[in-house]
């Protein structure tokens, strides 16, 4: 059913009536173009294996840090969301405690995508998202995904999803991946991306890590360069199973060459425990470089997400894990961090480098100019905290006037709740609309250079970046 906010045609767009009529012929441009989703956390088995969605609170809730961190700063404690696998309450009063919070959402990114996903994908309007019809609606989406229509992989067809990008632990064997690729009735591309963070950074399972990523490889070569010739046989395992980049979830993005015999030394200090936190920190950015020497090596697309202190809240990162909320950003400097990497590779032919960051300062100071002269270097796009409607027309003014419409990653969902896909890829699409309408407006660009433009942005530059 639809509703006066969630399915309202001209959502997000301007509200002047003579721009909203130019953005509402550039969105249509490029509604119906496939969905090139580069970049996000969904499970490749859950694809492989069709599994179904077990319930509203473990596809909705639970998972997803945007949501269950609001209704954890208003009062509830996260046990009470099932975060973590914690079973302290049944999934309907964790879907109870989260309808009698909808409200907290109003505002955010978090209830724009949740409103088009009752709306759209399930078909539910959202003004029923109330305490007292909790029970309801929690039915109503139950029975929506027992459907057969509502397995992963007929939501992947319905979404219109042609390209997905999975994260991935190098030692993962890649398994769903190569039964998707090889089975003939599914027709999209499921991308395994090469993730290496726990490998690169010291900490307590630095070493057992690096020893079994040694063993795979096996030869007769340990130590640091041991290292290495796993790390690169590894990259090319992913290569051989589709693979089109590197991820690398780096604290900051500096970068840091090393004689031989300088990072073998800091190296052992990492397998023995017996690293400063300075020392480590250098070691990770010694890595990075030689991430970078690798991608311009293979061709592996090289990006990079700094700049956030990950799980600041050690109670909660004892009782729940990691990825539950509690991830907080920091300023960066990008331009002298990657200047060892840029000096060296940042004209090298096949080379790309993508840089995300949560600092929205850096985008017209630092990120829009590296790109605006290093081949190599792409624009990323808004991610976590700034995967919002309001920070994305923001970043979009932000590196325009230096970048143009040609250096830009693509749109980015960083994603690991699967239904929201379709809801944020357009959301970017309404707002690339609505930028391109105002320079319209102002007579900058003419209206046909804007419907080129526009599907520069949805669909060329992620293939491009990403080479796709």
């Amino acid at each position: 059913m639809p509703t006066e906010i969630a399915d309202h045609a001209d959502r997000l767009l301007p509200a002047d009536p003579r721009v909203r009529e130019i953005a509402r012929d550039l969105h249509a441009e490029v509604e119906a173009l496939p969905i090139v989703s580069p970049h996000g956390h969904v499970d490749a088995a859950m694809l492989a294996d069709d599994t179904p969605f077990p319930d509203p609170t473990a596809l909705l809730i639970s998972p997803d840090h945007y949501v269950t961190r609001l209704i954890h700063a208003n009062g509830v404690p996260l046990e009470q969301l099932r975060v973590g696998g914690s079973a302290e309450v049944s999934p309907r009063e964790a879907w109870r405690i989260f309808c009698a919070h909808w409200a907290d959402f109003d505002g955010t990114a978090s209830g724009y995508w949740l409103r088009q996903e009752f709306t759209g994908v399930f078909g539910i309007d959202d003004s029923t998202i109330t305490e007292d019809r909790a029970d309801e609606l929690y039915d109503a989406i139950s029975e929506r995904i027992a459907a057969p229509d509502f397995r992963p992989r007929a939501l992947f067809d319905q979404f219109g999803i042609e390209v997905l990008a999975t994260t991935d632990d190098p030692l993962d064997d890649l398994e769903a991946h190569r039964r998707l690729a090889e089975d003939p009735t599914f027709t999209g591309r499921v991308l395994p991306t090469f993730r290496p963070d726990r490998y690169l950074k010291f900490g307590p399972e630095f070493r057992q890590v690096v020893e079994a990523l040694v063993e795979t490889v096996g030869g007769g070569v340990s130590g640091y360069a041991g290292y290495l010739r796993a790390l690169q046989a590894r990259r090319g395992y992913f290569i051989d199973h589709g693979a089109v980049s590197a991820d690398h979830g780096a604290h900051t993005p500096r970068t840091l060459r090393m004689d031989k015999s300088e990072a073998e030394a800091l190296f052992e200090k990492g397998m023995t425990g017996t690293a400063t936190l300075e020392e480590a920190r250098a070691f990770e950015a010694h890595m990075m470089y030689q991430m970078a020497q690798m991608s311009a090596e293979d061709g592996l697309v090289m990006t990079v997400h700094p700049g956030v202190h990950r799980n600041t809240h050690t109670p909660t990162l004892e009782r729940f894990g990691p990825d539950t909320g509690h991830d907080i950003p920091f300023a960066v400097d990008y331009s002298s961090g990657l200047r060892p990497v840029l000096e060296d590779f940042g004209t090298v032919e096949g080379f790309h480098l993508i840089p995300f960051t949560i600092d929205e300062s850096v985008y017209s100071r630092e990120i829009a100019p590296l790109a605006g002269f290093y081949p190599s270097v792409f624009v990323g796009a808004p991610w976590w905290f700034l995967d919002a409607p309001d920070a994305m027309l923001r970043f979009r003014a932000a590196v325009t006037e230096t970048t143009g419409f040609t250096r830009s990653s693509g749109f980015i969902d960083d994603t690991r709740a699967f239904c929201s896909i379709p809801a944020r890829h357009d959301a970017s699409r309404r707002v690339e609309a609505s930028f391109l309408a105002r320079l319209v407006a102002e007579h900058r660009i003419t209206e046909a250079r804007a419907h080129q433009a526009i599907v520069e942005l949805v669909d060329t530059s992620p293939r491009r970046a990403f080479k796709l």
